[in-house]
C-alpha cells in the first residue's frame, strides 16, 4: 500500500493581492488599492494544500528562501496535512512572490521567480517520491531548473508504477516549446484551461484543440471558467456545469479545480463525476482571497460541499 495518494514537486511562495486598480495604469502617480490579502501562492502549494484539505495523503517537495517569506508561505501550509519532510531551504535566492491585481474576470501577474525557479532535480528524493500512487506537476514552464530533466523524471516515475498528471499553467514566453510535448507523451492526465490549450496547440476552438491532442493524452481535464469544463477520455466528451457563485476573486480557482478532480480522479470515480468534484472545489475557493483560504474556512467548505453533494462519500467508499 503506497503511503500517499498523491506526490508533488513544485513551488512555494506568498501570492500578494491588491484590489481597486485600474487595468490601465498611469506612471508616476501614487495609486491607492481599495484592499489587501496575502494569502499562499504557486499552483503546486496551493494545490498541495487544498488536497490535504479535502483529505489526500500529499507527499510535497518544495524550496523556500531562508526569509520570512518562505518561512510565511511554508507555516500556511500547516495544518493542511501536507508532508513537507522533504522540503529544503536556499539561503542563496529570496523566496518567490507574486504580486496580482485583479480586474473583475481578468488581472496582472506580477511574479518576482526567486525559489521557484531554483528547485532542481538533485533537490528531489525519488524514493520518497516513488512512495505515492500518483505524480503531478504545476508551473512547467516556472520551473527553470527542473525543466531539462523532466522527462527522465517523469519516466522513472511510470515505470515505478506511478500515474502522471500535468498542468502547464501560463507560459511567460508563450512559446510552449519543450518539454512539453514530451511530457504530453508520458502523461495519463492533462488539465489545461481553455486559453492554455488553445495556445499550445494553435488551434482557434476547443474542439480542434482537443482532436490535436486526444490521440496522445488519455484523459484531458478542460477548466473553462464561467462555462464549467469538459473533460476528453475514451473517444468521448464529458461536460460538466459550472457552479454558480458571486466570487470575490478568481485566484487560484484552477489550481482549485485540479485538487478536486484529482481527489476524485485517484478515487476512482468516473469522469463526469471528477469533472463536477473539480467544478465544486474551484467555485468554492472563489468565495474567498487567493487559492487556499475557502478551504481554511472549514464552516464555509463543509456547507458549501453540501449544498453541492461534493462527492467525498462516494470517493471515500470507493476508496475502501
Amino acid at each position: 500500500m503506497p503511503k500517499f495518494d498523491i506526490a508533488i514537486a513544485g513551488e512555494v511562495n506568498l501570492d500578494l493581492i491588491l484590489y481597486g486598480f485600474p487595468a490601465e495604469m498611469p506612471l508616476e502617480r501614487e495609486l491607492l488599492a481599495s484592499g489587501f490579502q496575502a494569502t499562499l501562492g504557486g499552483s503546486s502549494s496551493i494545490l498541495a494544500h487544498n488536497l490535504g484539505i479535502l483529505g489526500s495523503r500529499v507527499a510535497f517537495i518544495t524550496c523556500a528562501g531562508n526569509d520570512d517569506m518562505g518561512r510565511l508561505a511554508l507555516g500556511k501550509l500547516d495544518g493542511s496535512g501536507v508532508d513537507l519532510s522533504r522540503a529544503i531551504t536556499d539561503a542563496s535566492v529570496g523566496t518567490g512572490i507574486t504580486v496580482l491585481l485583479p480586474h473583475g474576470e481578468h488581472r496582472h501577474i506580477l511574479t518576482y521567480p526567486g525559489t521557484i525557479a531554483a528547485l532542481k532535480a538533485s533537490d528531489l528524493d525519488m524514493d520518497y517520491l516513488k512512495l505515492a500512487r500518483h505524480f503531478h506537476l504545476s508551473s512547467l514552464y516556472l520551473q527553470s531548473a527542473l525543466v531539462p530533466d523532466l522527462p527522465r523524471m517523469f519516466r522513472e516515475l511510470k515505470a515505478a508504477g506511478l500515474t502522471l498528471s500535468l498542468d502547464t499553467n501560463d507560459d511567460p514566453d508563450d512559446q510552449w516549446g519543450p518539454p512539453l510535448d514530451e511530457l504530453l507523451s508520458l502523461v495519463d492526465l492533462f488539465l489545461p484551461n481553455e486559453r492554455e490549450l488553445l495556445r499550445m496547440t494553435g488551434k482557434d476552438s476547443l474542439e480542434s484543440a482537443l482532436n490535436a491532442l486526444a490521440a496522445r493524452v488519455p484523459c484531458i481535464a478542460v477548466k473553462r471558467g464561467r462555462h464549467g469544463s469538459v473533460v476528453s477520455a475514451e473517444g468521448r466528451l464529458f461536460p460538466a456545469e459550472p457552479i454558480p457563485v458571486t466570487p470575490v476573486d478568481t485566484i487560484g480557482a484552477g489550481d482549485s479545480y485540479d485538487a478536486g478532480f484529482l481527489f476524485a480522479w485517484l478515487n476512482g470515480l468516473s469522469y463526469a463525476e471528477c469533472a463536477r468534484a473539480g467544478n465544486i472545489t474551484g467555485a468554492l475557493s472563489t468565495l474567498r482571497p487567493g487559492g487556499t483560504e475557502a478551504f481554511r474556512d472549514a464552516a464555509l467548505l463543509s456547507a458549501f460541499f453540501k449544498q453541492h453533494d461534493f462527492p467525498v462519500a462516494a470517493a471515500r467508499e470507493a476508496k475502501r
